[in-house]
C-alpha cells in the first residue's frame, strides 16, 4: 500500500492538469486504496487501436499527462524512423467530447516541441476526414482524439501510420516501447497552447480538405441515376456528423434531409443516450419518431465520430434496423454492379462478417478477401493487394457497421457510405421498390445468410481464467455436431500464420465449418471479460423471405447456444 501511495504522489507531481492533480490528491487523502489501485496499477496499453479509457486521474486513465507521455513516445518513434523530424506533417484532429480539444492541444504541443510539423483541424471533425487528410497530404502520421461510440465518460487516442491506415504490428509495439521509455511527464518538452496562440510549426487546415474529399468521393460514387427524390431522417447522435453529412448529401442531390433536432449538434454530454452507439436499443428512437412525422423513407445514423454507418428502413411491421452485414452486402452489390474502372474490383470484409460477400463477389468476378477483425487490416490488405497488381479496391466492411467506399479513406467512412446508401434507396424508389425488395433479391441470388452473436460474460480474474480454459480446450477437443449441423473442418488462427497473408496473422480465434453451409467463430473479446461466439448460417429464401429469415435466425441461435454449452460456459 505504501508503494501505491508513493506512486500516486509521484504521478501528482508530474501531472500538468490542476483538476486531475486535485482528483488524485483527494483519493490519497481519503485512503481509497481500491480506487487508487484501479487508477495507478499499470497504464493504458497502447495497441493497434491506440489507447482508450475513462477520463480520470492516474496512469491507467485518459488525462493530459497520459496524452503527453503517449505523444512523446510517438514523436520519438517518428524521429527515429525518419532520422530526425519527418519532412511531411502529422495531422491532428479531435471529436466533440468534453476533453478532446484540450487533449489535441497537448498533443500538438508535444509534437511541435519535438520539431515536428503539424497540420491540425481547429474544430471538431469526423475521424474519416482526418484519415483522408493524412492520405491527401502524405502525412508522416495522423492522430485523432476520439472515443468513437464509447460511453460519455471515455476518450481515446487513435493513430494512423504513414500509409494513412491505422497502425498494425509491429509498429504498435514499437510505439508502445517508445512510450514506455518516456521519463517523467514533467520533463517532456511542451509548447503551451500551440493551436490557440500559434506556432511556426503548426498550421490550421481549412475547407480545402473537404473539397478534396468530395472530389474523391464523387469519383468513387457509382452515380447511375439523377433520381434523388428521397426523404431522409439523419442523426449524428450528438456527434460531429451533421455539418459534413448534410453538405455531402446536398451536393449529392438530396434536398429533403431532416436531422433529429435533439441530437443534431455536437454535445459531449450525450444528453439523450447513455451509450452513443447506433446498435444499442433505444438510441434511434428519436429518429424513428421524426421519420413518422416526416413520412421519411430512409433513416441513416452515424456514431459520434462518423466512421460507422447505421440505417433503418420502413417495413410492413414498422421501422427496422439493418445489420452491418446487410448494409455491407447492399453496398457491395451496388458498387460491383456499377463498376466502371478498368481494374478488377477488390472487396474485403473482416473474418467475423458475413460470408455472403464472397457469393456477391463471385457473381461479379471480383477479388474477395477476408481479414482479421479491425478496419486496420482491411485497409492494409487493400494496399498490399494493390501493390501486387490484384486490382483496385472497391469496398470494405465489417459487421459492426463499418464501411468504406473505394480508395478515398483508408478506414471506416460513414459519410460517403451514407451517400451511396441513399443512392441505392433512391434508385429502388424510382422503380417502385424498396431496399427490403433489393435485399430479398440478394437473398435469392446469393443465399439467405443470417448472422448471430452470443457473448458469454465472465467478470473478474476467475472469469478470465474460465475464458482462457475454454479457448484452450478447443485446441484438442472439438464438437462433432452443433444443434444438428455436422462440424466438417476447423481452422485455429492461433497457429499457422506463416502460411497466411499478414492480414490473417496469429490471433485467438477458432473457426468451425458446418455442413451444409455455415460456420461458428469463437474468440475472446479484446476489451471486455467475455467470450464471443459468432454464427453465420445460410438458408434458402422462399416465397416469404421474412419467415425464412426468422427460421434461419432461430437455427443460428440454437447453434450458438450449443457451442456455449459444449464449452461449459
Amino acid at each position: 500500500m505504501a508503494n501505491l501511495i508513493e506512486r500516486a504522489r509521484r504521478w501528482i507531481t508530474q501531472d500538468p492538469d490542476p483538476d486531475t492533480r486535485a482528483e488524485l490528491e483527494a483519493l490519497v487523502e481519503s485512503g481509497d486504496t481500491e480506487q487508487l489501485a484501479e487508477r495507478m496499477n499499470g497504464a493504458l496499453e497502447f495497441g493497434t487501436a491506440g489507447i482508450r479509457g475513462a477520463v480520470e486521474a492516474g496512469s491507467n486513465r485518459m488525462n493530459t499527462a497520459v496524452i503527453i507521455r503517449t505523444t512523446a513516445g510517438l514523436a520519438r518513434f517518428l524521429l527515429d524512423r525518419h532520422d530526425g523530424p519527418p519532412t511531411s506533417p502529422v495531422i491532428v484532429g479531435f471529436d466533440a467530447r468534453l476533453s478532446s480539444e484540450a487533449f489535441a492541444e497537448a498533443t500538438v504541443g508535444v509534437l511541435c516541441a519535438a520539431g515536428i510539423t503539424v497540420r491540425y483541424f481547429a474544430n471538431p471533425v469526423p475521424t474519416p476526414i482526418v484519415a483522408f487528410a493524412a492520405k491527401h497530404l502524405g502525412a508522416a502520421a495522423g492522430i485523432v482524439i476520439t472515443a468513437s461510440h464509447n460511453p460519455p465518460a471515455d476518450n481515446g487516442y487513435k493513430v494512423y501510420d504513414g500509409n494513412a491506415a491505422q497502425i498494425v504490428p509491429p509498429v504498435d509495439t514499437e510505439i508502445a516501447n517508445a512510450i514506455a521509455s518516456v521519463g517523467e511527464t514533467s520533463s517532456v518538452p511542451l509548447v503551451l497552447q500551440p493551436m490557440s496562440d500559434g506556432h511556426e510549426l503548426v498550421t490550421e487546415l481549412g475547407p480545402e480538405v473537404y473539397e478534396a474529399y468530395w472530389h474523391e468521393v464523387s469519383v468513387e460514387r457509382p452515380d447511375v441515376t439523377n433520381y434523388r427524390d428521397l426523404r431522409i431522417v439523419y442523426t449524428p447522435i450528438h456527434g460531429v456528423g451533421w455539418r459534413y453529412v448534410d453538405e455531402t448529401l446536398r451536393r449529392g442531390g438530396y434536398g429533403e434531409v431532416y436531422p433529429v433536432p435533439e441530437q443534431q449538434e455536437p454535445d459531449g454530454h450525450f444528453p439523450t443516450v447513455d451509450f452513443p452507439n447506433p446498435e444499442e436499443p433505444g438510441v434511434l428512437d428519436l429518429a424513428f419518431a421524426l421519420a413518422e412525422r416526416k413520412n421519411a423513407e430512409l433513416i441513416i445514423a452515424n456514431d459520434p465520430d462518423v466512421d460507422r454507418l447505421a440505417a433503418a428502413i420502413e417495413t410492413s411491421d414498422g421501422w427496422r434496423n439493418l445489420t452491418g452485414n446487410q448494409i455491407g452486402v447492399l453496398l457491395a452489390d451496388w458498387i460491383l454492379e456499377h463498376w466502371r474502372h478498368a481494374e478488377r474490383p477488390i472487396v474485403i470484409n473482416s473474418i467475423v462478417s458475413t460470408p455472403m460477400l464472397a457469393s456477391v463477389a463471385a457473381r461479379y468476378d471480383a477479388r474477395f478477401e477476408t481479414t482479421l477483425t479491425g478496419f486496420k487490416w482491411i485497409a492494409n490488405a487493400a494496399l498490399d493487394l494493390k501493390r501486387e497488381g490484384a486490382g483496385r479496391f472497391a469496398f470494405g466492411f465489417e459487421e459492426a457497421l463499418g464501411s468504406t467506399v473505394g480508395q478515398t479513406v483508408r478506414d471506416k467512412d460513414g459519410i460517403a457510405a451514407g451517400l451511396v446508401f441513399a443512392d441505392i434507396a433512391a434508385f429502388e424508389k424510382s422503380r417502385g421498390r424498396t431496399l427490403a425488395d433489393r435485399l430479398a433479391d440478394l437473398y435469392r441470388s446469393d443465399g439467405l445468410w443470417v448472422s448471430t452473436q452470443h457473448s458469454v460474460v465472465r467478470p473478474g480474474s476467475e472469469g478470465l481464467t474460465e475464458i482462457a480454459a475454454a479457448m484452450e480446450r478447443l485446441a484438442t477437443d472439438l464438437p462433432s455436431e452443433l444443434a444438428g449441423y455436422r462440424v466438417t473442418n476447423t481452422t485455429d488462427y492461433r497457429s499457422g500464420a506463416e502460411d497466411r497473408p499478414r492480414w490473417l496473422g496469429e490471433t485467438a480465434l477458432v473457426v468451425l465449418d458446418l455442413e451444409p453451409t455455415g460456420r461458428v467463430l469463437i474468440r475472446p473479446s479484446g476489451t471486455e471479460p467475455k467470450l464471443k461466439i459468432y454464427v453465420d448460417l445460410r438458408g434458402e429464401a422462399g416465397d416469404d423471405v421474412a419467415a425464412s429469415e426468422r427460421e434461419t435466425q432461430e437455427r443460428a441461435a440454437a447453434i450458438a447456444s450449443a457451442m456455449g454449452e459444449f464449452l461449459g460456459l
